[in-house]
């Protein structure tokens, strides 16, 4: 919900989901410095409860319009 609550203030579009190797996995679609805000947040900040080790971000590109319409946790 942290995560949620971040990428709607951002304005940033995607998906998160915990997988079951205690990991997080997710897309971020939204303007660059928007995405960059949130890489950011993922980076330094999270959500309380959470412990962060290590980011990895992978498969950045360019695209001409968003996938998503809003910002969601999967289960």
């Amino acid at each position: 919900q942290y995560t949620e609550a971040e990428a709607r203030k951002l304005g940033v579009v995607g998906w998160v989901k915990n997988t079951s190797k205690g990991t997080v996995t997710g897309q971020v679609q939204g303007p660059e410095e928007k995405v960059s805000a949130m890489k950011s947040w993922l980076t330094k900040v999270g959500s309380p409860s959470s412990r962060i080790d290590r980011t990895n971000f992978s498969n950045e590109k360019e695209i001409s319009k968003l996938d998503f319409s809003g910002f969601s946790t999967r289960y």
